[in-house]
């Protein structure tokens, strides 16, 4: 029997044993399951700074966690080899949500201030995040969800009570680019919108050049972000030659530090990446 994923936009109609397009969501016997639950590809204790949150416990540090699987298809992903992976599953390690809460505690003396759900998109595993999440927050110790927002909101709903602060990617601000990435502006709007009026909320915009690098559009961007909040943090990050876009250069430092400086004309907090 065929059965619909409502986790994302694309809803996808799979038949038993099919999985969608995100990789890691399965058809099994007429259920949606979480194929990639607990399966982690990469840990790490990073900066917070790194996820990027740069106005959220500033000067700490957080276990990083990683699976597999991504609803969107950007051809300069960084982490192409776990979230496209080209239909088959990477080398992973299980790891039960007690074990990843417990791992976060016991670095804690480390300066380690709790998980971050990051490297692929975490939200295509949303029930591990959601269970993993609670165990953390038992312990005393924050939530961290870096995603591209690229969710129903009732995805966003079963994880936001136990969230801290996110990372949401706002890839440009033209529905015609989000269309070419395999995903849809307005419910990355509706998204942030939400998740903004819940938890502490940073933005970054990769600038990509000759796809979302004009000041008009950035400036509809952060002028659309001040009216949720003009205190909202946007990272201004600059784009680099990897995966299957290497037909343009890196973008031009000068043009990132131009359009910060077009963001800050709504925003109170902008930064720049990678320069």
């Amino acid at each position: 029997m065929s059965t619909i994923c409502g986790v994302c936009m694309h809803r996808c109609r799979l038949e038993p044993g099919q999985r969608g397009i995100c990789g890691a969501r399965a058809n099994r016997g007429g259920v949606i399951v979480c194929e990639n639950y607990g399966q982690i590809t990469g840990l790490a204790l990073d900066p917070i700074e790194k996820k990027p949150l740069k106005r959220y416990r500033p000067g700490s540090l957080v276990l990083s966690a990683g699976s597999y699987g991504c609803n969107l298809k950007c051809p300069f992903c960084q982490n192409y080899e776990i979230s496209i992976g080209y239909g088959t599953i990477p080398q992973t390690a299980y790891m039960a949500p007690q074990s990843l809460a417990d791992t976060a505690l016991h670095y804690k003396d480390r300066g380690n201030i709790g998980v971050a759900f990051t490297y692929n998109e975490p939200l295509v595993g949303w029930e591990y995040v959601r269970d993993t999440a609670r165990l953390v927050k038992e312990r005393g110790m924050d939530t961290v969800l870096v995603t591209n927002g690229s969710a129903s909101l009732d995805t966003l709903a079963a994880i936001l009570p136990w969230i801290d602060a996110m990372n949401i990617d706002l890839k440009g601000f033209r529905e015609a680019y989000y269309h070419k990435l395999g995903g849809n502006l307005n419910v990355v709007k509706e998204f942030i919108k939400q998740a903004a009026a819940e938890c502490h909320v940073e933005l970054t915009t990769l600038i990509v050049p000759g796809e979302n690098d004009s000041v008009e559009e950035l400036e509809e961007e952060a002028e659309w972000i001040a009216s949720l909040d003009p205190d909202i943090p946007l990272h201004v990050t600059r784009f680099f030659p990897q995966f299957r876009m290497t037909d343009r250069e890196a973008t031009d430092v000068g043009q990132i530090y131009w359009l910060a400086d077009a963001a800050r004309r709504y925003l109170k907090h902008v930064f720049v990446g990678n320069c």
